[in-house]
């Protein structure tokens, strides 16, 4: 299978070192500029670059795309993909709005081809047994919890890299959490949403803390907090049932539960799982683990903390969200 990449950054690079261990092919690189874009082709094995989507999209040769680009491009990147019938893994966040993430949805429904997102949270193979119990009625979630702190004053990712694009915390880093409270409250039905996403940040000019609170019907309830401007990284998630609590501490690689500490995988030996299944899906025809409409009453959460803050402070295009 012959992989079109599209991105060159930390994603990028995990995705395409994943492909190896299920012999899918790096055939093409797509990048924004044409320097980074040949030398990372060049550094992992990829039979071509390009700096135009189009392009990519018109090969035949092409038997799937991965989008690893900027979220403010997903929606429009994404909807290309599928009309041009090529199979998509779509990077996290679906899109920037509900409306985005619908618009995506009724593209992948009109393809009918494989599509999904990486969503790598749901993937952690910790929660299976958990998720089982649960569907069991052996165990009941009643909370959890998701922190995401990290100090983002200066628009470098994680590789070092100086971007051109900016990070938006509601819809990029909150949009794990949520999603995976939404993956494992099993769609419950949201009773209401509490947010505060802080005012425009004068040097970023995004806001940089952020909180969601959601309560479902069944009164369980998924907090999500954390800031762009702290002085450390903090990544964990917290689940706590009727029979156990459950810490993930995601930067130790250890879960915590009332039975002491096991470790866990890392970040991108979990993301690969994401890219693994993607191959797999393609090549049987079938969707990706995580599939566009399944992530949407994630999207409905983070579109009403948004709806909260435009009443607020008046919608309007930030850096790396532009008004749809």
């Amino acid at each position: 299978m012959r992989i079109a990449m599209v991105g060159y950054g930390m994603m990028g690079v995990w995705h395409t070192e994943a492909l190896a261990a299920v012999d899918a092919t790096p055939y093409l690189l797509v990048g924004r500029r044409a320097e980074p874009a040949a030398a990372f082709a060049a550094r992992y094995g990829y039979q071509g670059w390009t700096t135009s989507l189009e392009a990519a999209l018109a090969d035949p040769a092409v038997d799937a795309v991965i989008l690893a680009t900027p979220s403010e491009l997903h929606e429009q990147q994404a909807i290309a993909c599928l009309a041009a019938g090529k199979p998509l893994l779509l990077e996290i966040p679906l899109a920037m709005s509900l409306a985005g993430a619908e618009r995506v949805v009724a593209a992948g429904e009109r393809a009918g081809v494989p599509w999904g997102l990486c969503h790598p949270m749901r993937m952690r193979p910790e929660r299976e047994a958990l998720r089982a119990r649960i569907a069991a009625g052996e165990e009941r979630i009643r909370h959890i919890a998701g922190r995401f702190f990290i100090k983002r004053l200066v628009n470098v990712g994680a590789t070092g890299y100086q971007r051109s694009w900016v990070d938006n915390i509601l819809w990029h880093h909150f949009c794990h959490f949520v999603d995976l409270g939404m993956f494992m409250l099993e769609g419950a039905a949201v009773r209401s949403v509490q947010s505060h996403l802080g005012a425009l940040h004068p040097t970023t000019g995004t806001p940089m803390e952020c909180t969601v609170l959601a309560e479902t019907e069944a009164d369980q309830t998924l907090l999500v907090h954390g800031s762009y401007h702290a002085q450390y990284r903090i990544y964990d998630e917290l689940i706590v049932t009727d029979r156990d609590t459950y810490a993930f501490d995601i930067l130790a690689g250890t879960l915590r539960t009332a039975h002491g500490n096991v470790a866990i995988e890392d970040e991108q030996t979990n993301c690969a799982r994401v890219t693994h299944d993607f191959v797999r899906a393609v090549r049987a025809g079938r969707m990706p683990a995580v599939t566009g409409a399944s992530a949407l009453p994630a999207m409905r959460v983070l579109q009403a903390a948004q709806d909260r803050w435009d009443a607020r402070h008046g919608a309007r295009s930030i850096p790396g969200r532009p008004l749809a």
